[in-house]
């Protein structure tokens, strides 16, 4: 189950890393936040299967889901100031500006693409929690009945 949640998270990294790369995300310092975060992902990944270092894991998932936070802020707020600047938002309470924001209704910055992060993320931190011993389903070995000594 381990491996299989490892695994996961591999196929999230590339998956993110592609899409990164398809939308050329790495022209700012901003940018290049996820791929710090996709980087401590794939470490997170080899010392996990590697040394099971359980805790150090688990840090690196919460630096991550701490990243995709920025990261749908960030975008968010791109997308607030794209419709602030237009003049789309005019009108719009605050709520709604946030609305529009975060639904990509104003701006292209995709408010949930940070998201991939956060999945991967908590896959790896799923992965720390999966201990290597045998269910007691069907493959468990049936109780071996003790006889008593009979009594003299």
């Amino acid at each position: 189950m381990r491996r299989a949640l490892a695994a996961l998270t591999v196929i999230a990294i590339f998956g993110a890393g592609f899409e990164l790369a398809v939308e050329r995300h790495w022209r700012s310092v901003q940018q290049l936040v996820p791929w710090a975060a996709l980087t401590l992902l794939a470490v997170g990944v080899l010392l996990l299967l590697a040394t099971r270092l359980s805790g150090t894991v688990r840090v690196i998932a919460a630096v991550v889901l701490l990243a995709s936070a920025f990261g749908v802020f960030a975008h968010v707020s791109a997308n607030m100031t794209v419709g602030s600047f237009s003049g789309a938002l005019d009108g719009v309470s605050m709520i709604g500006q946030w609305w529009h924001a975060f639904t990509k209704s104003v701006g292209d910055a995709p408010p949930l693409a940070p998201g991939m992060l956060a999945q991967a993320a908590l896959l790896l931190l799923l992965a720390t929690y999966v201990t290597g011993r045998p269910s007691a389903g069907r493959h468990a070995e049936a109780p071996v009945a003790v006889k008593e000594p009979a009594e003299r």
